[in-house]
């Protein structure tokens, strides 16, 4: 589950290995590139911490986070 706080959507996904993070990331990539809204991120072996804002509206939680937030849940899973 997300959780909003300090004005952020913040989540850890944890995968069995660095490639698999490391995938889930390009897929994220992709879709973020698509909606032009890019997450911070940092990735360490098997798990990848994500924090999304929308810098454009003041460094808040909008709903263009929560629909990239998503996205993002869904190709967790695929």
């Amino acid at each position: 589950m997300w959780k909003e706080e300090d004005n952020k959507l913040k989540k850890t996904f944890q995968f069995k290995n660095f490639v698999e993070a490391f995938g889930f990331m390009t897929k994220v990539a992709i879709e973020a590139e698509r909606m032009n809204h890019h997450p911070w991120w940092a990735n360490v072996y098997n798990r990848v911490e994500i924090e999304l804002n929308t810098h454009d509206a003041g460094n808040i939680v909008t709903d263009k986070d929560r629909k990239l937030a998503d996205i993002i849940d869904k190709l967790a899973t695929s």
